[in-house]
């Protein structure tokens, strides 16, 4: 296995086309062919299924593709910093839950390493999407929450998907509410107060199912009459204010990057959630990972 046929592989990927991978990688088409017959014979795995309207990639191949995409990143950044100037492009991408902390861990790893040139994404996404991006390779770093609810399930996909899950902090479960909100002036909120209030909840896509939820209870485990599905962390937030909503989490909050206008109240129920973080197993993560993993135990350990 070379790096070449890495990256004639990855090429055959992105176009689902010989013809136009061959055209891109400006070699022959016959090849190409050779060249990805002689990677599949050597891994011993079907990388493409060929059909008359182009190239579909197995399961298998999809995988290994995954890791194919990797090597070719870490590659790219030997060359970049021995062949090159010295300056190497830092690449990193974490996927999370609507989570402060874990921008604020990501701002943190900005500051360290980014420099005048950085390519850094972070990815405020669905749950399935956490695990499917960390499987595949696209993040070395998901952020999410398991409960005895969702627990049995998550861990299934987990272990499919052969990822490992890293406890951050097991914490009871809170409410956000605006501070002009009524319930703003309890210590403590009941299920039963919360009944006149719309609950904000994040939708999950062809995913929408509670073990999926971002909230560790789902509207119907309290009988909840108005409900409001949302998209991004913004709109929750302007809905918790405009509307007297609440959302059920964690209770972790940054003022600093959330605003004053929102905080936290216990609820009082007899359940618990814990947010960790994913990795692929066996695979070694690169400095940006384990900084922001650090920064992630610092920015929930207070």
């Amino acid at each position: 296995m070379t790096l070449q046929q890495l990256k004639y592989a990855v090429a055959v990927a992105e176009t689902k086309n010989i013809t136009e991978a061959s055209k891109r990688l400006f070699i022959s088409q016959p090849s190409l062919t050779a060249a990805i017959h002689e990677l599949e014979a050597e891994m011993k795995i079907t990388i493409f299924s060929r059909t008359n309207k182009g190239v579909i990639i197995t399961n298998e191949g999809d995988e290994f593709l995954s890791y194919a995409r990797q090597i070719m990143e870490h590659a790219s950044l030997l060359e970049g910093r021995y062949k090159g100037n010295g300056e190497v492009n830092p690449i990193f991408c974490v996927s999370c839950q609507h989570y402060s902390f874990a921008v604020d861990a990501f701002v943190e790893l900005l500051h360290k390493y980014g420099g005048s040139s950085y390519d850094f994404t972070i990815r405020e996404t669905q749950t399935h999407e956490i695990i499917e991006d960390v499987s595949k390779l696209k993040s070395e770093v998901g952020v999410l929450f398991k409960s005895r609810k969702n627990q049995d399930v998550i861990e299934k996909l987990l272990k499919k998907n052969n990822l490992s899950f890293e406890p951050l902090f097991t914490t009871p479960l809170h409410i956000f509410i605006s501070t002009s909100n009524p319930l703003a002036e309890k210590d403590i909120v009941t299920l039963e107060d919360l009944k006149p209030y719309p609950y904000l909840t994040y939708e999950q896509g062809d995913y929408n199912s509670f073990y999926f939820s971002e909230e560790p209870l789902s509207p119907i485990d309290f009988d909840c009459p108005k409900n409001i599905k949302v998209r991004d962390r913004a709109t929750l937030f302007n809905l918790l204010i405009g509307l007297d909503g609440y959302t059920i989490c964690s209770g972790v909050i940054n003022q600093k990057l959330n605003g004053k206008n929102i905080i936290s109240r216990p609820l009082n129920v007899d359940d618990k959630m814990t947010v960790g973080y994913i990795t692929k197993k066996g695979v070694a993560l690169s400095r940006y990972a384990q900084t922001y993993i650090k920064s992630l135990i610092k920015y929930t350990s207070c």
